[in-house]
C-alpha cells in the first residue's frame, strides 16, 4: 500500500483525520495567525516559522494548510515531513534533511518546505546542525518547527524563525465543530456530554475528536458514555464515595 493510500485509510478511520482543515481558511481559532499565514500564501515568500503552542490546537494542522494553499493538491511532493521525537538525531539532519533542503526545484516553486514535528525534542547536536542547514539553503528551502515547548529550541534557531503561539481553542469553536461531525456522521448527542468533552479536552481539538468518536461507538454521545471511554468516574459516583466515606464507612468507599 503507499502512502497515499495509507494516508486515505486513515482518514476513513479516524475521525480527527476525516475532519482535519485541507485549507487555511478552514481552520477554527487562531485567526491572526491564519492571517498571517494567508499573507504568505498571497506573496510567495515568507521566512522559516516556528509553530508554538500545546497539544491539538491546529500547529501542525496549520502547517499541511499552509502548505496546500502554496503548492495545492499534490503539496507533498515539496513538503518533507519528519517527526523529531523519532528521528531526533544529527545524522536525520545530515542525511535525509540536508538532501532534501538541496535537491533541485521546479520553476513554478517558489522553495521547499521541510516540516520538523515535535522539533523540541531534538538532540542539541541536531538542532546545531539544523541551524547551519536553515542558512545555507534559505534561497530554496524553508523550515517550519512545530514545538510544545519552544523554549527547548536554542536561540540560534528561533532568532532565524517568525514565532507563532497557537492557543487551546475556545469553548464554543470546540462543541461547533464536534455538533458538525455528529451530523456528518449521523451520531445523536446529548449537550451537556459535548460539554464534558470540552472540559477534559482542555481546548485540544484532537483529543475532543477522538473522546467524541470512541463515546459514539457505544451508541448515543452520553455523558455516562464520555467518562466510560476517558476511563474516569462519574461525577455523580465520586459524590458517592466521598458521602460514605464522610459517615464512617471507609471499606464501603474504597
Amino acid at each position: 500500500m503507499s502512502a497515499r493510500d495509507s494516508r486515505k485509510v486513515l482518514a476513513e478511520l479516524l475521525w480527527a483525520e476525516k475532519y482535519r482543515p485541507k485549507s487555511l481558511s478552514e481552520i477554527v481559532n487562531q485567526e491572526d495567525i491564519v492571517k498571517r499565514l494567508q499573507q504568505f500564501v498571497k506573496e510567495k515568500n515568507m521566512p522559516h516559522l516556528l509553530f508554538a503552542g500545546p497539544p491539538g490546537t491546529g500547529k501542525t494542522t496549520a502547517a499541511h494548510c499552509l502548505a496546500h494553499d502554496l503548492y495545492g493538491e499534490d503539496y507533498r511532493m515539496y513538503l518533507l515531513e519528519l517527526n523529531a521525537s523519532d528521528e531526533r538525531g544529527i545524522d536525520v539532519i545530515r542525511t535525509k534533511v540536508k538532501e532534501f533542503a538541496r535537491s533541485k526545484l521546479p520553476a513554478n516553486v517558489p522553495f521547499k518546505l521541510v516540516l520538523l514535528d515535535e522539533a523540541d525534542n531534538m538532540t542539541a547536536d541536531a538542532q546545531q546542525a539544523l541551524r547551519r542547514l536553515m542558512e545555507m539553503y534559505v534561497d530554496v528551502t524553508r523550515f517550519i518547527l512545530i514545538a510544545n515547548y519552544p523554549s527547548k529550541i536554542i536561540e540560534p534557531i528561533q532568532s532565524r524563525c517568525a514565532v507563532f503561539r497557537f492557543t487551546p481553542l475556545k469553548k464554543e469553536d470546540v462543541i461547533t465543530r464536534l455538533k458538525y461531525i455528529c451530523g456528518q456522521e449521523k451520531v445523536q448527542y446529548d449537550e451537556d456530554a459535548l460539554e464534558i468533552i470540552f472540559e477534559i479536552s482542555e481546548g485540544d481539538m484532537r483529543k475532543a475528536i477522538n473522546i467524541l468518536q470512541s463515546s459514539a461507538a457505544l451508541g448515543k454521545v452520553t455523558v455516562a458514555n464520555v467518562y466510560k471511554v476517558v476511563g474516569l468516574a462519574h461525577p455523580r459516583e465520586v459524590r458517592e464515595v466521598i458521602k460514605t466515606a464522610l459517615a464512617g464507612n471507609f471499606i464501603k468507599a474504597r
